[in-house]
């Protein structure tokens, strides 16, 4: 029997490890480089990230890949989606629109890194502190890839052959420009703000029982407030916690490095927490002023590319997950989208063969391709709409934005989550649609 194919995996961030367990589970061996020295800490311990929402399909497709995975115990429901219309003035919030049929579930980024991470068949191994430079791939009809990467703890330089590279590296991916020089991100004319709360042992504490009052069906719903051309939004996460988001018109920041995120300064924040005051109701305000270490997403998307620009640069290179398709985070795409491009990978990968000797991997690729793009450009586009709307900014050549203090019903009805293509699920291998 001859050697198992090896897919070298660029990132190792929720993207890159599940990708690895997708990949693996279609019989290839896999090596994830990740530039961090390690995996993500357990949330409440100094996790990292925040919070995120995770659609059925998601659901579904992680409990295969990780033995155990409990509803209760990895995450909270979302089960309804609520806009409301908050008067900065009055503080007096109203409902617009309202869905308790949303059926996502809310989960703290650090757990599920650290979930998929510890659940890795044998199959998969993770490099850390090893950052990605180059890769070339290998001339002639044989194929494959030698990544090149730098041990940061020693600072040599190591190259890794595979004979497919799985580009995971996010949304300021430099293997997309390289592959797609023409693609560039495109500021979406706002940041977000966001924090985690941590109430632990504080349930009783005045601000937890102002939060609840204003916001009573924390813990099973997400709350969208909307206020003159500024949103913010609220959800519970597991092991006492709040995980807010405030949306924020302005100029484009000038960011240092590849991270989307920024470090806040103390003026920064003082003055955030000032405004919030300002903006929202005194509970919100007050959930905002206590949390610890806010931070700065400097928030982007993408145009898709066109179709004879592709994914695939060549038979031995594919993006997945941000690095193919930023998007702006309004639809809990993000996550739920890299995911799916893992599942759909893997099955296509699985289809075309992963023993040694020819296979046409190009064709793997392309079938993956062809199956992912449209959805993704669909809600991809759709989120970047429903981001517009929700910070009052002018949509569909309109001269004035959505506002919600005078909205109705009937016009806030687009504000939902499942006006997002493909809410009820994409297309998928065992449905016979892939």
């Amino acid at each position: 029997m001859g050697k198992k194919r090896v897919a070298v995996v660029v990132g190792g961030s929720v993207a890159g490890l599940a990708c690895a367990h997708a990949v693996a589970g279609a019989g290839w061996d896999v090596v994830v480089l990740e530039k961090a020295a390690a995996p993500a800490p357990a949330a409440g311990g100094g996790g990292t990230g925040a919070g995120l929402g995770l659609d059925a399909q998601s659901m579904e497709t992680l409990a295969r890949w990780i033995p155990g995975w409990g509803l209760d115990a990895a995450t909270l429901p979302l089960a309804v989606d609520l806009n409301r219309a908050t008067d900065s003035v009055t503080k007096a919030a109203r409902t617009l629109a309202r869905d308790d049929g949303f059926n996502f579930r809310a989960a703290h980024w650090g757990d599920l890194h650290r979930r998929l991470h510890e659940a890795l068949p044998p199959a998969a191994t993770v490099l850390w502190g090893h950052q990605f430079l180059s890769f070339e791939e290998a001339p002639g009809d044989a194929g494959g890839v030698v990544a090149t990467a730098r041990v940061l703890r020693t600072g040599e330089t190591v190259h890794v052959p595979g004979d497919l590279l799985v580009a995971a590296d996010g949304s300021t991916s430099s293997i997309r420009r390289r592959l797609l020089p023409d693609l560039k991100l495109r500021y979406a004319g706002y940041c977000a703000w966001r924090g985690v709360f941590d109430f632990a042992g504080k349930e009783s504490s005045d601000t937890m029982v102002g939060i609840r009052r204003a916001y009573p069906e924390l813990g099973n719903c997400l709350y969208f407030d909307l206020a003159y051309k500024t949103h913010a939004v609220l959800y519970e996460l597991p092991r006492s916690r709040l995980n807010w988001l405030w949306y924020i018109n302005g100029p484009e920041p000038e960011l240092t490095g590849s991270s989307v995120t920024m470090e806040a300064t103390g003026a920064m924040v003082a003055r955030m927490r000032d405004e919030a005051e300002r903006v929202w109701c005194p509970e919100l305000a007050r959930l905002v002023r206590e949390t610890a270490a806010p931070f700065v997403n400097v928030i982007y998307d993408a145009d898709p590319p066109p179709p004879r620009r592709a994914w695939a640069g060549g038979r031995a290179v594919v993006l997945v997950g941000d690095a193919a398709h930023p998007t702006t985070p309004h639809g809990l795409r993000s996550t739920n989208m890299s995911v799916a491009d893992a599942r759909a990978l893997g099955r296509c990968l699985a289809r075309w063969g992963a023993g040694s000797g020819p296979t046409p991997a190009g064709r793997a690729l392309a079938e993956y391709e062809a199956a992912r793009r449209p959805v993704v450009a669909a809600q991809v586009l759709h989120a970047r709409r429903l981001g517009r709307i929700k910070q009052g900014l002018p949509v569909d050549g309109e001269a004035e934005g959505f506002d919600a203090r005078t909205a109705t019903a009937e016009g806030a009805l687009e504000l939902r989550q499942r006006t997002m293509p493909f809410f009820g699920g994409v297309p998928t291998a065992e449905d016979g649609s892939l």
